[in-house]
């Protein structure tokens, strides 16, 4: 069974930065792809970017293309989103994802953390 707890969620104003974490159980982290997905009030969940296992090849919305970047560092089973320039529309609870083996934009990931609170204040 694999764990994950996001972390780094909070409130923000127009044009700050934050940056999301996400901790993973497990041993076999470094042959998961990552995700982060949001989902905000009344919406479908939707992707926000991936990251392949050895961190070599990266996916983003573009909605937030130029202004997120994922990273992960599989000596610490953590991956990361950091977020610049937030927006009113970036507000949402944001979700870490995880799926053995390559990476997707779609929802279609094995594990899911819990979420974390992002809110962008204009």
């Amino acid at each position: 069974q694999v764990h994950m707890n996001e972390s780094g969620g909070g409130l923000v104003q127009v044009g700050d930065s934050l940056r999301l974490s996400c901790a993973v159980s497990g041993r076999t982290f470094s042959t998961y792809a990552m995700g982060w997905f949001r989902q905000a009030p009344g919406k479908e969940r939707e992707f926000v970017a991936t990251i392949s296992t050895r961190g070599r090849t990266t996916y983003y919305a573009d909605s937030v293309k130029g202004r997120f970047t994922i990273s992960r560092d599989n000596a610490k089973n953590t991956v990361y989103l950091q977020m610049n320039s937030l927006r009113p529309d970036d507000t949402a609870v944001y979700y870490c994802a995880a799926r053995p083996g390559a990476v997707t934009t779609t929802l279609a990931y094995d594990y899911w953390g819990q979420g974390t609170q992002v809110t962008v204040s204009s």
